[in-house]
């Protein structure tokens, strides 16, 4: 891993420094680039919030041989762990990498490994329709997963829904804090908030077309339950890497009132600031299914594409599996508090 950061730091150094931590402090208020908005408080409270959280290590116990594998939706997964959707890869990295160049890869690899795969969105309907044409050809409908804006404009919504669905998706979701990305606000299409009537009415259009639904973006207690009265199947609890408002709490800080209001009624997943094996059962224990990835996803494409992803993930899975070892976790069902100090 460490060659295959210098290897990304030598492609991406224009906009990024491949910092020993990415903790969003060196690049603050970098946007375009890989920082925070603003200060970057919102960046580094996502790090500094699962930091701040310890692992109770327990050595008296039969889990010596943990399971991470989970089914979802019918589908039998490798980790708790996927690859965050990406978008304007070359305006944020500065590197020499397509959109769809970093798409195929990703999802190359994640075929390889059987995680799911987080594809982006852009303004035209050409961009995303590139997207859609790589999740074609690598045949990883059944593990990509499309995050659509969240235009102003309904027809820009479904019309991207088909896509997919044409594709081959059967999950996809929306990005609902996409509504602060100042490009996507100037786009000819801009994005705008979403009313709850209006999310009620994309998710039942994404459901008569046989698609799982997700609703990333969800900060607070109160839109979870609008999520799930809206008939979502999964929430993302993310404030979008940090880079549509200053000053928010960390993700991790806001999952276990999230969680202890809508468990059981949708899938509940966290990004931000997730780095490890550790973090990702750190976030588990509070509350969360599933946690998504970006920066250090990008960065070890950007080191070693293909090659690169499969290391890193195999290195979380590993780490994952040690610290459930060590904190008394046969499988991620048993995954609670008590594994936090």
């Amino acid at each position: 891993m460490q060659e295959i950061r210098k290897k990304a730091r030598e492609r991406v150094k224009a906009k990024c420094r491949v910092c020993p931590v990415c903790n969003g402090v060196a690049c603050a208020g970098e946007i375009p680039g890989m920082g925070g908005i603003g200060s970057g408080v919102s960046f580094q409270n996502n790090v500094a919030a699962l930091a701040r959280l310890r692992l109770a290590l327990r050595v008296l116990h039969d889990a010596n041989q943990p399971d991470a594998a989970l089914t979802l939706w019918g589908r039998e997964l490798s980790m708790p762990i996927m690859a965050a959707p990406v978008g304007s890869v070359a305006l944020n990295l500065g590197s020499d990498m397509s959109d769809e160049g970093y798409s195929g890869i990703v999802l190359r690899g994640c075929l390889g490994l059987n995680v799911l795969g987080g594809v982006g969105d852009l303004p035209l309907r050409e961009g995303f329709q590139k997207y859609m044409d790589v999740v074609a050809r690598t045949g990883a409908g059944r593990l990509a997963i499309p995050f659509i804006k969240p235009w102003s404009r309904l027809e820009e919504v479904t019309w991207r829904m088909d896509a997919a669905l044409k594709a081959g998706c059967d999950i996809c979701g929306m990005d609902v804090d996409g509504a602060g990305l100042p490009t996507m606000r100037n786009a000819r299409v801009p994005v705008s908030t979403t009313p709850p009537a209006e999310l009620a009415k994309i998710i039942a259009q994404a459901h008569q077309r046989g698609l799982k639904f997700i609703v990333k973006g969800i900060m607070t207690p109160g839109e979870a339950i609008i999520a799930a009265d809206s008939g979502a199947d999964a929430i993302v609890v993310s404030n979008h890497g940090g880079r549509v408002l200053d000053c928010t709490p960390g993700t991790a800080e806001v999952l276990p009132s999230i969680a202890e209001a809508v468990r059981g009624r949708l899938l509940i997943m966290m990004d931000g600031g997730v780095r490890s094996g550790a973090d990702t059962l750190k976030a588990l224990a509070l509350g969360a299914e599933m946690v998504l990835i970006c920066r250090p996803v990008m960065l070890a494409v950007h080191g070693d594409e293909e090659n690169g992803l499969s290391r890193y993930f195999l290195l979380l899975k590993e780490q994952l599996i040690q610290a459930m070892r060590l904190t008394g976790c046969p499988d991620l069902k048993s995954v609670d508090r008590e594994a936090l100090a």
